[in-house]
């Protein structure tokens, strides 16, 4: 089955759908549960009936592909990923993992071979959480980490609601079959780009993801006083900018690590009322902190409002935890069927972990979960410079070939 992947014919279709949303420099702006998602969709279903697989729509529009196994009644094994991405985004990010599982429909159709088992290829709805957040809606609803109906209200910048967006989606696909969120499954491995340096600055071809670190989002409002900048003395200001300056500079302190394991980010800022003649009257900057370890994690994260409430003063800090996920071990026996099929297909590999959030993060609550890794040029993503060769992509889809066929087997 691996030995039947083809590198052209996965790269020409990745290279076709990254025109649908393609934006200057060689990237995509493909949001979730739009016009341009269902274009994308279309055009991955045609060629999952190509292979010879059915195709089916789940209440969360999570889009499924399925070719049947030997062994009637067996639980399936399961891969994909995601084909939404960030507003300036990258060609691989996602859609990749979908694309290397349907290449394995592909692989078994042109090889002739039937798997004991059923093998499914989903597209999970909103993974990136740049249109609705939080990301990775649909996993969590297939999982039941989340009921759907939780995500009903959230709005995107345009003001329209999730539900409004979900049912438009499942309106345009009323000609598929409908399945049921949930399900039994035997395992499931999602393949990625590393979207980090490691593997090409180690010159090697696997990344055997070994799990995903913590993370925990915040949302910091800042509240002080609007006033005229020229009238009002900075003795009597409550300058809710400068508060916010203070605050995140004594969060740089907080998180400061000699061993570069945490992360800590400030991605978006807000300030009102915005003029350039007036004292910000409030702030609203957010907080994104990784780390693989859930003690390190929770003490950190529960540090950042006494923190913020400190350096801000004379103004008033409140503190809104938007998302949370632990720390997270895949399956272990998954992790090492990764590693050998590597290690078969003559791959250079290493174990690591994995410091973004993905679906397999969700799944994982639900079914046996593990990932692979392909080398990210100079480790960018989410950005329109994203590259991974067409050689690279191919290698980590026959590993997830051989990976996903060492699972197939059905023992009495």
């Amino acid at each position: 089955m691996a030995e039947s992947v083809s590198e052209t014919r996965q790269w020409d279709r990745l290279m076709e759908l990254a025109r649908i949303g393609a934006i200057p420099g060689d990237g995509v702006n493909r949001q979730a549960l739009t016009a341009l998602d269902r274009q994308a969709r279309r055009l991955m279903i045609a060629w999952a009936e190509e292979a010879g697989a059915t195709v089916s729509v789940d209440d969360a529009a999570n889009l499924w592909f399925r070719v049947e196994g030997r062994i009637p009644g067996a639980t399936p094994l399961l891969t994909g990923s995601h084909m939404d991405s960030q507003p300036a985004g990258g060609r691989f990010d996602g859609i990749y993992g979908v694309m290397a599982g349907l290449e394995i429909l592909c692989a078994l159709k042109d090889s002739g071979l039937t798997l004991d088992r059923p093998l499914e290829v989903v597209a999970w709805t909103n993974e990136e959480g740049s249109r609705f957040a939080p990301g990775c809606m649909g996993s969590m609803a297939w999982a039941g980490t989340k009921p759907l109906a939780a995500f009903a209200e959230t709005r995107d910048a345009e003001g329209i609601r999730f539900a409004d967006a979900l049912a438009e989606q499942l309106a345009a696909e009323a000609d598929l079959p409908r399945r049921p969120l949930g399900g039994q499954a035997h395992a499931y491995i999602e393949a990625h780009i590393e979207q980090g340096p490691k593997l090409e600055t180690e010159a090697l071809d696997i990344g055997v993801v070994t799990g995903i670190q913590g993370s925990r989002w915040l949302t910091v409002t800042i509240t002080g006083a609007s006033a005229h900048a020229g009238t009002t003395p900075v003795s009597l200001r409550r300058d809710a900018m400068q508060a916010t300056m203070r605050a995140i500079a004594a969060l740089n302190t907080l998180t400061a690590d000699p061993t570069d394991v945490l992360r800590f980010t400030v991605g978006s800022l807000t300030v009102e009322p915005g003029s350039s003649n007036s004292v910000a009257g409030m702030v609203r900057f957010t907080i994104d902190l990784r780390h693989p370890d859930a003690v390190v994690l929770a003490a950190i994260g529960d540090a950042v409002a006494a923190t913020v409430a400190e350096a801000a003063l004379p103004c008033v800090a409140t503190i809104e935890e938007r998302f949370s996920a632990a720390p997270l071990d895949f399956d272990a026996d998954l992790v090492t069927a990764v590693r050998e099929a590597a290690e078969t297909l003559g791959q250079s590999w290493s174990l690591m972990p994995s410091g973004a959030f993905h679906d397999a993060q969700l799944v994982a609550g639900a079914v046996p979960s593990a990932m692979i890794f392909v080398p990210s040029r100079a480790g960018i993503s989410h950005n329109p410079a994203e590259f991974t060769s067409a050689a690279q992509l191919a290698a980590g889809t026959r590993v997830l070939a051989a990976a996903l066929a060492s699972q197939s087997r059905v023992t009495n």
